[in-house]
C-alpha cells in the first residue's frame, strides 16, 4: 500500500473523479484545509481517510498528510482534477525500485489548461532550480513521490505555497536523486 496525500480546499466537484480513479494499492488521505463546501464529508463518503488541517496553507495541508501517513512510500498530488491519479504508479515506480529518492510528475498540459503566466513562471522557476542545484527539472509540479521517513528528515518548514519548491531544494542539498516522469 502507498499513501497518497491530497490537500483539499473546496474541491467537492473534483473529488469523485479523483478518488474514483485512484489505482489499486494506493490509499487516499484527503487533508481538508478549511473547506466550506463539504469536501471532507464527500471524501469520507467516497472511502478516503480524511485529516482536518485548520491551519491555512498548502504546505500545512501536505505536512499534516505526511505525518498522518503510515506507509514507507508516499505520493502527493493536487485534488482539483488537474492530474490523473492513474499516473501515480509511474511516478512512484523509480522510488519503489530505488532508482530515485524524489520523483516529480512533469505536467504536459493541454493547450489552454494553464494560464500563460503560470506556464512562464513555472518554466522560469524550474530553470532557476536547475541552475542553482544542478538537478534538471522542467516542472515544479504538484504530483510527486518519495520515501515518507526521508521526507520527514528533510525538515521542511514552509507551510504556505513554497512547500513544493522547498522540498526540491532541500532534496538537492541532501544529495537526493531527483527525476521527473511525464504525467497528463
Amino acid at each position: 500500500m502507498i499513501d497518497v496525500v491530497l490537500p483539499v480546499l473546496n474541491e467537492r466537484r473534483a473529488l469523485p473523479w479523483v478518488l474514483g480513479r485512484m489505482p489499486g494499492g494506493f490509499r487516499p488521505i484527503v487533508v481538508d484545509n478549511g473547506s466550506t463546501d463539504g469536501s471532507g464529508r464527500i471524501a469520507r463518503e467516497l472511502g478516503a481517510d480524511v485529516v482536518e488541517q485548520p491551519t491555512p496553507g498548502f504546505g500545512a495541508a501536505c505536512f499534516a498528510g505526511l505525518t498522518a501517513s503510515s506507509t514507507e512510500i508516499l505520493c502527493l498530488m493536487d485534488a482539483d482534477g488537474s492530474l490523473d491519479p492513474r499516473d501515480l504508479p509511474a511516478v512512484c515506480g523509480p522510488v519503489v525500485s530505488g532508482h530515485a529518492d524524489l520523483v516529480l510528475g512533469k505536467r504536459i498540459p493541454e493547450p489552454g489548461a494553464l494560464p500563460l503566466h503560470a506556464r512562464v513562471a513555472n518554466r522560469l522557476l524550474a530553470a532557476e532550480v536547475t541552475r542553482r542545484t544542478g538537478i534538471r527539472v522542467r516542472d515544479i509540479g504538484p504530483m510527486r513521490a518519495a520515501r515518507r521517513n526521508a521526507l520527514l528528515q528533510l525538515g521542511l518548514e514552509d507551510r504556505r505555497f513554497g512547500w513544493p519548491l522547498e522540498m526540491v531544494l532541500r532534496a538537492a542539498s541532501y544529495g537526493w536523486t531527483v527525476t521527473e516522469i511525464e504525467v497528463v
